[in-house]
């Protein structure tokens, strides 16, 4: 598509892997490297979600998000609350996400625990009684890499930042982190 600023080809998709969202994307936008940001700005803009109904958001997705029918990125800052201790605020004006289940690990390629991962649901109206929708945001935080002298060292979270995958659910199975077929899940 000659002439059209960060058009895609047809047939190309931004599908990263929870891997590459967390190692590559996420990881150099915390650590401000300025050789990959301005590419990294254009394709996960940063945005407070939850100053936004969940169909809204589509239209702030990064370039390669644009006019995307199944998921869309967004980097979101830490909350003041939250740098002080105290819970996110996952309130909208007219509902909340509500995080369902426990973080899950995810792990690289050679089975290094990277970040987590927090699935959350947006239910319209107020907790206790709002009434679920198929809006989900799956939320990144990666892990600090350091050397620890403990023999069993708990990986410490990298909280300036998080990364989430909003997306409406389907009636089909999806997964997000696909793999070859027959490579095993460790």
């Amino acid at each position: 598509m000659e002439g059209e600023e960060g058009a895609m080809a047809p047939g190309f998709r931004f599908y990263p892997t929870e891997e590459e969202l967390i190692s590559f994307y996420l990881k150099h936008k915390i650590q401000g490297n300025a050789r990959l940001l301005q590419h990294i700005d254009r394709v996960i803009p940063q945005l407070h979600v939850y100053d936004f109904y969940p169909w809204d958001l589509p239209q702030y997705a990064g370039e390669c998000c644009q006019g995307e029918p199944e998921q869309w990125f967004f980097f979101i800052p830490r909350q003041a609350k939250e740098a002080r201790g105290g819970r996110p605020c996952r309130q909208t004006s007219s509902g909340y996400w509500k995080a369902t289940g426990s973080p899950s690990i995810i792990y690289s390629w050679n089975n290094r625990a990277i970040g987590i991962k927090r699935t959350m649901v947006f239910y319209n109206g107020r907790a206790p009684s709002g009434t679920k929708t198929k809006w989900k945001m799956n939320e990144y935080k990666a892990f600090q890499e350091g050397i620890s002298s403990s023999p069993n060292p708990r990986p410490e979270l990298m909280e300036e930042l998080s990364l989430c995958r909003v997306y409406v659910k389907s009636n089909c199975l999806r997964a997000f982190d696909r793999r070859p077929p027959g490579v095993a899940i460790n």
